[in-house]
């Protein structure tokens, strides 16, 4: 693969969770668009996802659920029954129009993501990172678990050691169910933590292959950097890998309502450049992000740094006009959005003190072998 591949769909264009759900802002089109406005997507290097079909998907999901999934859509109306075995129905994952086929687009871009990177290279599916779907049920606005099926896929083309990197603000509980206690599968998350799901505290190893480092409100860039220089490249440099698969949820950045974060998109994207050259496959996922223009920014500013562009100063007119277009109803930060959401992709850096209970827990973990 000489270039980097991106995967995307109009499907994420109109589909929406509903008008008060934090998934109702746009966010992978955002990154297509700004991608194409900067100069950014040569010819041949996007992809359209396809989308998964039912098999497919119960390499891991249940059969049961992703029937219901499609019966669903089709009637769009949900049963007690639906909501009491799947969660389906519920305020965080309701019944939309594209309930089935919008998960399983994204599904099918890991799941042909993986077979992508048999032979090495790198492949951005931003509509990927639902890292909290469960088997049989729907969770935390993730109705499927691409990541899960992005490894299951890598795994099927041949390549086996496979370190999984989460920086989105919450814990990527589903992917550790799928792969816990596996010993090549490296599993690594720094979240939020006492966030929703309330699960990946320190001690929690995964069956010894996890490494959850919940960290404090207000974490930072410079705690993230020591986070980046301590315990993350050393684990990855350990590991030895053969592919890499990062979710970088934009959650974490300040801006994002639904965590206490600190982050500048710096801090995001300075994790992606450590880690690039440490394995012969990357695949890049999105995750959480529930601002648009702060996920859009980030996110745009990934698929630059996966293809050496340098990151402009001040956005050209028709980038601009991209988030100058976006929405954030039902927020205050949607009343009056500061300009430089309009006009740049980067941060300022948001840096600060480096506390002590980050640094003994990075200390506490690296005590930790690998089984």
């Amino acid at each position: 693969m000489r270039q980097p591949l991106f995967i995307g769909h109009d499907i994420y264009r109109h589909s929406t969770y509903g008008r008060w759900h934090p998934l109702r802002v746009p966010r992978v089109s955002t990154v297509m668009d700004l991608a194409r406005a900067l100069g950014w997507m040569e010819e041949g290097q996007f992809i359209r996802s396809p989308r998964a079909k039912p098999e497919a998907l119960t390499h891991w999901h249940t059969p049961r659920y992703i029937a219901a999934l499609q019966r669903i859509e089709k009637e769009q109306a949900a049963t007690p029954a639906d909501f009491e075995n799947h969660d389906i129905g519920s305020v965080t994952n309701p019944v939309f129009p594209e309930i089935f086929r919008r998960p399983a687009t994204a599904a099918g871009g890991s799941i042909l993501a993986g077979e992508l990177l048999k032979d090495g290279g790198t492949v951005y599916s931003p509509a990927g990172g639902t890292h909290h779907g469960m088997p049989d049920r729907a969770n935390g606005f993730c109705y499927l678990n691409d990541p899960v099926l992005a490894m299951l896929s890598l795994r099927h083309h041949g390549v086996r050691r496979i370190a999984f990197l989460d920086i989105d603000a919450h814990h990527p509980d589903g992917v550790e169910v799928g792969f816990a206690g596996d010993p090549d599968c490296l599993m690594m998350s720094i979240h939020e933590e006492r966030l929703w799901p309330r699960t990946g505290p320190l001690e929690n190893d995964g069956g010894g292959n996890a490494f959850n480092l919940p960290v404090p409100r207000g974490f930072n860039d410079t705690e993230m950097a020591f986070v980046r220089e301590e315990f993350l490249i050393p684990r990855l440099l350990s590991f030895q890998p053969d592919a890499i698969v990062f979710l970088c949820g934009a959650d974490g950045l300040e801006e994002d309502p639904l965590s206490h974060m600190q982050l500048s998109n710096n801090a995001h994207w300075d994790v992606l450049r450590a880690i690039r050259g440490l394995a012969p496959r990357l695949l890049v996922l999105g995750g959480g992000g529930y601002n648009p223009w702060s996920v859009g920014r980030m996110w745009a500013g990934i698929w630059g740094i996966l293809n050496d562009h340098a990151l402009p100063g001040l956005l050209p007119a028709p980038a601009e006009a991209v988030l100058r277009a976006l929405r954030f109803d039902g927020n205050r930060r949607g009343r009056n959005p500061p300009e430089h959401w309009f006009t740049t992709l980067q941060d300022k850096p948001r840096p600060g003190i480096l506390r002590d209970e980050v640094a003994q827990r990075v200390d506490h973990l690296n005590k930790r072998p690998v089984i």
